[in-house]
């Protein structure tokens, strides 16, 4: 018997529908506030390690999502040159691959029509003004002036959450002082799994997302000052950091990147709240309590088990707050180790980016291996 029974869930992404799939699951009413009108999601492609399909699998999506994405092995290293450093990224396991690429909008459409099927309400163009967060319930008053009382208000409307501000008042996440572009292309003739390639001035990987489509990501620095670029120079910014790159597939892409409109461009930030994430019947989950940087590909996926690991402790929990406190157990230490060292290897890009030494002892091989060893834990 669940420790809830009516459920608000505000914002309505990867780690919002997650978790109101996952209630749904086990019988609780589930109603989405999603501030859009209509979902036009883009954000181009996104990278699912094995922890990330097997959230999915426990909400029903991981095959569906496999079907329609592009299961690959592990990621090829390589010098801007094309000479081949090493691989990266977990080995298979059981019936995971070590990758899957996907498209954000396909994951969104499979996601979305999976929370439908189950009964879950979604109050579009709607969010939250006002929150009465009580010991037992919470009140909440809606952009249109409508309130209404749930059991919980599981706030997952991302790194700028409006919600968490109601909860816990202002926090504003930290510029990390790298950038990421992406730009979605028909797949490569000579894409066979994900290539990353490492220049002076920015790295580059380039994802397959389905049989004919693929996306590339250029990491780069944009000083610390000034992130914001405006539209007009996005064009041609990335085809020179592309520049440093000869390899075939990079240059092949140079020439198709025309559209500014289908640039995402994107200063990295990330944030960390303070344990706990819940203040009596409002809890954070996903990017609003622990965004974290790309380095590591682990955002999405660490949203994906925030919703399978608290639909589970409510399931199991006799109170909200025995359920909010297991599920802080299982999940703060974990996130947090993904945080870190995202952030620690994005501070170590900058400075290389930057032509600065490393700090003595530095060894991005040992951290990005340490972080693969707690994703593959259960979770």
């Amino acid at each position: 018997m669940s420790a809830v029974k009516k459920v608000l869930v505000v914002g309505g992404g990867i780690g919002g529908q997650s978790v109101a799939i996952a209630l749904a699951q086990n019988g609780v009413e589930v109603e989405i506030a999603e501030r859009l009108d209509v979902y036009n999601v883009y954000g181009v492609g996104i990278i699912q390690q094995m922890n990330a399909l097997r959230a999915l699998d426990a909400i029903g999506l991981a095959d569906e999502t496999m079907k329609q994405g592009y299961p690959y092995g592990q990621l090829k290293m390589n010098t801007a040159t094309g000479h081949f450093i090493g691989l990266a990224g977990a080995p298979p396991m059981g019936k995971y691959p070590s990758h899957n690429g996907i498209s954000r909008r396909t994951l969104h459409e499979i996601m979305y029509e999976r929370a439908i099927k189950l009964g879950v309400h979604y109050k579009m163009g709607t969010t939250v003004t006002h929150i009465e967060n009580n010991k037992d319930d919470v009140t909440v008053t809606f952009t249109d002036n409508t309130k209404n009382t749930y059991d919980i208000l599981i706030a997952s409307d991302g790194i700028n959450s409006d919600m968490r501000k109601l909860i816990f008042g202002d926090f504003k996440p930290k510029y990390m002082g790298v950038s990421v572009w992406r730009y979605a292309f028909k797949k490569h003739e000579d894409l066979d799994t994900a290539y990353m390639y490492y220049g002076k001035r920015s790295k580059i990987g380039f994802i397959p997302m389905s049989e004919d489509s693929m996306y590339m990501f250029l990491v780069s620095a944009e000083g610390a000052d000034n992130p914001w670029i405006e539209k007009s120079a996005y064009v041609p910014m990335l085809k020179d950091y592309l520049a440093e790159f000869p390899i075939k597939i990079a240059q092949d892409a140079r020439e198709q990147i025309t559209d500014p409109d289908l640039v995402n461009y994107r200063p990295i930030e990330a944030s960390h709240l303070p344990d706990p994430w819940y203040k009596n019947r409002a809890i954070v989950i996903g990017d609003g309590a622990h965004a974290t940087v790309p380095q590591l590909g682990s955002g999405a996926a660490l949203a994906l088990e925030d919703g399978v690991v608290l639909a589970e402790e409510l399931e199991k929990a006799g109170t909200v707050e025995e359920a909010f406190k297991a599920f802080m157990k299982r999940r703060h230490e974990r996130c947090m180790a993904i945080v870190t060292a995202s952030e620690t290897l994005a501070e170590w890009e900058l400075l290389e980016f930057e032509g600065k030494p490393l700090p003595e002892g530095a060894n991005m091989g040992q951290v990005i291996g340490k972080a693969m060893g707690v994703l593959i834990q259960p979770i």
